[in-house]
């Protein structure tokens, strides 16, 4: 949209939070929770887009790249904090909309209804995004006449007649760029709380003979995040979001409430998923698999047809071939199992190839790390490793190879070959029963 720039504030460090970490950098299903909502304001295609960020938040520039970002260095308030934008917005003469990152949930539609009604024949100065919450607490009210939008007044310098009014402010508001300098500018601090609030500006464009309007918003998307409960109040609304797109997508949640998604988890069709199973980021799950309880997954992939767990964790980099099969308490890191793979139960695979129809025994771990560096171990197709095997990388096991159980393998094994690698078995008739004796007689001598 050429005639449209964005301002984002996002220098609050949100005190209520109790965290060293910038309040915007929460994150929400996995992410930042601005990028959730920088992610939505990408779909208006706006010409120009910049965010407010406070001093020593270099963490939250980089988050925010490529967008250009400006410092507020001092907090006095939303109006001043837009103005640390007009450089940026030089020239610019469309409408400018000013969102806060800590609002994440704001929808697509919901911006361009905004948008809609402050390019509209009535050609509005500002135009304020409003809705009627459950408990209007302490929002800012909009107070509003015949002839539209007359005011926003803040709760701390609201009349007990204006605390009435249950339609409340968003904060989020468009703003004609034409007029939107000459409004701020005049924006003061005389108010309780001594801030430049940028509420003030519909007052103002009142004054001008302007005229302002509001549309309504639904309260779940206006939810603000400013401390650790809000932030578990809008996880859930997350949460709810992503389950219903994946039902929606064709697959099957037996208790929705207990499966956690991230922001861009992809599960195909027909997947079955059991209860208490996470997904963190990058996470993509193919048609047909099934997911028993309690397994968390991250930075891997999961082709059709695959049986994971339960309790199977697949940490990054870990791809999962068709029709493999992942057992209990087994860890996939950094490797390939191929299709119809099977490593069933109690194993550790890190750096590593394992290959089609293999079988991984009971017990097995890949010992990839020396204390200095990650080596890769490949077993073949059709390879059997016995249970209780470590193979210490850099190790090959051939096609076919067999690898008993309990063996040590730091050589390569050629395909189609047994290895076998532990102490050879020594007995000792009687042994046992004489051992008992000794004991006894022992026990049984006077002190």
């Amino acid at each position: 949209m050429e005639n449209l720039a964005v301002v984002v504030l996002a220098a609050g460090m949100g005190t209520r939070m109790k965290s060293d970490l910038p309040k915007v950098m929460h994150p929400l299903a996995g992410r930042p929770m601005i990028r959730h909502l920088l992610e939505t304001v990408a779909r208006l295609d706006p010409a120009r887009l910049v965010v407010v960020v406070g001093p020593g938040m270099e963490a939250l520039e980089a988050a925010v790249a490529p967008h250009p970002t400006v410092v507020q260095h001092e907090r006095r308030g939303t109006a001043h904090a837009v103005r640390q934008a007009r450089q940026a917005l030089e020239g610019f003469e469309g409408t400018i909309l000013v969102l806060y990152g800590d609002t994440p949930l704001i929808s697509e539609a919901t911006l361009r209804r905004l948008l809609a009604e402050r390019e509209g024949p009535d050609n509005p100065a500002v135009v304020v995004l409003g809705f009627r919450p459950e408990d209007p607490a302490q929002y800012g009210r909009l107070v509003v006449g015949g002839e539209g939008l007359k005011a926003i007044v803040e709760w701390k310098d609201a009349t007990p007649q204006q605390r009435e009014i249950t339609l409340c402010n968003s904060g989020v508001l468009a703003l004609d760029g034409r007029r939107a300098w000459c409004l701020l500018d005049r924006v003061t601090d005389d108010n309780a709380k001594g801030e430049f609030y940028l509420t003030d500006v519909v007052a103002l464009a009142r004054g001008d003979g302007a005229s302002c309007s509001f549309v309504l918003g639904a309260e779940d998307e206006l939810l603000g995040i400013n401390s650790r409960a809000e932030l578990a109040a809008a996880e859930a609304l997350v949460q709810d979001g992503l389950r219903a797109r994946a039902m929606e997508g064709g697959a099957t949640l037996l208790a929705p409430g207990t499966v956690w998604f991230a922001w861009d988890t992809s599960i195909g069709r027909d997947v079955v998923i059991w209860p208490q199973v996470v997904f963190g980021p990058g996470v993509v799950v193919g048609d047909g698999v099934t997911i028993k309880g309690f397994c968390h997954f991250e930075g891997c992939t999961i082709a059709e047809g695959a049986d994971i767990g339960p309790y199977a964790r697949l940490r990054p980099g870990a791809e999962v071939g068709g029709g493999a099969h992942i057992g209990n308490f087994v860890e996939i890191k950094k490797a390939v199992v191929e299709a119809g793979a099977k490593v069933n139960h109690l194993t550790y695979i890190g750096d590593a190839r394992v290959g089609a129809g293999a079988n991984i025994g009971a017990g097995t771990i890949t010992c990839n790390y020396d204390g200095f560096n990650k080596s890769f171990t490949d077993i073949g197709e059709g390879a059997f490793i016995g249970s209780n095997s470590s193979l210490v990388a850099p190790v090959t096991v051939g096609a076919g190879a067999v690898v008993g159980a309990g063996s040590v393998i730091t050589k390569n094994v050629g395909a189609n070959a047994l290895a076998v690698a532990r102490g050879a078995q020594m007995e000792l008739a009687g042994w046992a029963e004489r051992f008992r004796a000794a004991k006894r007689a022992a026990k049984a001598k006077p002190e």
